[in-house]
């Protein structure tokens, strides 16, 4: 009995398990999702979002369009020595090398970048790549390598325009550095290390950004800040965007170690464009000046000065005869705009300026005693007037030719006098060690104080030439040569 009655409930059991089963299959359909190991999921990279167009981006067609016209530039150097101190070089003039100074130069190489901005062979880089160098080699993505001549230079904002004996060569067009905004991306394309033909890819960070990196009271600093990769041996490269357009070219990085470590800056194509410009058509840079010593307006500043807005810039100091005393703008002024584009910074300011040459005129918004009032400005150059400054004048006997120094020049070497070497060829000073930019004092113990008084006493003199001089690092030399 027991066991039938087991039996008989476990029987129970099982049908009513069905029932249920069966009953739930029914009543209750259960969501099911399949998921295959397989299955390709959509990645979106942290540092690489979609765009504004909800687009995915891609580098690939900026590099392609760029890298082709991004160089590797080599150069190489003769290191000079100077004389010791208290040795008087006529000694050897007249008597011949004295013994123990049988010391031979040892050359030094140098390695950046470069940009062909043009079919027939025009080069942009920096002019601290280039600058004091004997010979430039230009090599091509394609390995094709050539010698470069230096078409001009400017130190002001550290470019200089090269040129190579080519036609047909890859160009990257000219961009807008206007346009470009806060987190942007762009591409530094160089040659970091020797590392030829390399992409690095970056956002823009900050734009007219002054680091005080050149000591020239004519500086222009306004530098765009990217976080891409830039190293040694970048310079003089391409910042492009993402058409492959040139908006900058890389120039420096901060940096504690001499390495990157996320901040880079490139000089703006919007400067680049009329200083290759200029180059081009007059070989010297025709800088605009307008006349005023400036300062950022700052909380201190605003609260010293009683100034009611933290805007524009503040006028600090009015240039003599200047364009901007000229046309009637006055210490304490604040100077919101250049031509309708605002500024509030120096920084904002030197690049505006530095867009236009003299006798080219502009509408300056000041605020003065809380009034706004536009002047017209005529700028003017670095001597006051208002012409074309001409390039140095070439003396062809010694390969070489000159230009004036400024004031700013002759405070920051403690000299009375002077006049540079502005570039050097083959010839009598070449010969004699003599670099670009050494700055010539004393022609045989006569000071020299223009261009013209280097012409009139070569034209003079016969037989030895003794010059002393100083180079722009504060070194002292002195060379000798036989006319």
């Amino acid at each position: 009995m027991k066991t039938r009655g087991f039996i008989i409930t476990f029987i129970t059991s099982v049908v009513v398990a069905i029932i249920a089963v069966f009953a739930y299959s029914k009543l209750v359909k259960p969501e099911v999702r399949i998921v295959n190991a397989d299955s390709q999921q959509k990645m979106v990279y942290a540092n690489l979002p979609q765009d504004a167009n909800h687009n995915e981006l891609d580098f690939t067609y900026a590099a392609e369009r760029s890298v082709h016209a991004v160089v590797h530039v080599k150069t190489k150097s003769m290191r000079s020595y100077g004389y010791d101190y208290g040795y008087n070089p006529l000694f050897e003039w007249f008597f011949g090398e004295r013994p123990g100074r049988d010391i031979q130069p040892e050359p030094q190489m140098g390695y950046g970048s470069g940009v062909i901005i043009s079919s027939d062979g025009y080069i942009v880089t920096n002019n601290h790549v280039i600058d004091r160098s004997d010979e430039i080699e230009v090599v091509l993505n394609d390995k094709r390598s050539f010698t470069a001549q230096v078409i001009g230079t400017d130190k002001s904002t550290d470019l200089a325009l090269l040129k190579v004996d080519m036609k047909d060569l890859p160009t990257i067009p000219f961009g807008d550095s206007d346009e470009l905004k806060l987190g942007q991306w762009v591409l530094a394309i160089g040659n970091p290390y020797n590392l030829t033909s390399t992409v690095t890819a970056g956002i823009i960070s900050a734009k007219a950004r002054k680091i005080n990196i050149y000591s020239a009271r004519d500086a222009v600093e306004a530098f765009i800040q990217t976080d891409a990769a830039v190293n040694p041996g970048n310079s003089g490269g391409a910042l492009v965007n993402t058409r492959g357009e040139l908006v900058g070219i890389n120039t420096a990085i901060a940096s504690a170690t001499g390495s990157y470590v996320g901040n880079s800056f490139a000089v703006p194509v919007s400067i680049v464009k009329k200083v290759v410009a200029d180059l081009m058509e007059f070989g010297t840079v025709q800088r605009a000046i307008l006349g005023v010593e400036i300062q950022d307006v700052t909380q201190e500043l605003a609260k010293e000065k009683k100034i009611d807005k933290l805007q524009g810039v503040y006028v600090a100091g009015i240039t003599e005869n200047g364009a901007a005393r000229q046309a009637g703008i006055k210490d304490g002024d604040i100077i919101l705009s250049i031509n309708n584009v605002p500024v509030n910074s120096a920084a904002e300011l030197q690049e505006q300026i530095s867009r236009y040459r003299p006798n080219d005129k502009v509408n300056v918004l000041v605020r003065r005693d809380n009034n706004d009032k536009v002047y017209h400005v005529t700028l003017r150059n670095m001597s006051g007037t208002t012409g074309v400054v001409k390039k140095g004048e070439t003396v062809s006997a010694i390969g070489a030719s000159f230009e004036d120094i400024t004031a700013e020049d002759k405070r920051e070497l403690g000299i009375k006098n002077g006049v540079r070497v502005a570039a050097i060829s083959a010839g009598k000073l070449r010969d004699a060690g003599v670099k670009q930019g050494f700055i010539i004092t004393l022609i045989n113990n006569k000071p020299v104080t223009g261009v013209d008084e280097i012409k009139n006493f070569l034209s003079r003199a016969k037989g030895g030439v003794y010059i002393e001089g100083i180079y722009p690092d504060g070194t002292i030399a002195y060379y000798a040569f036989g006319l």
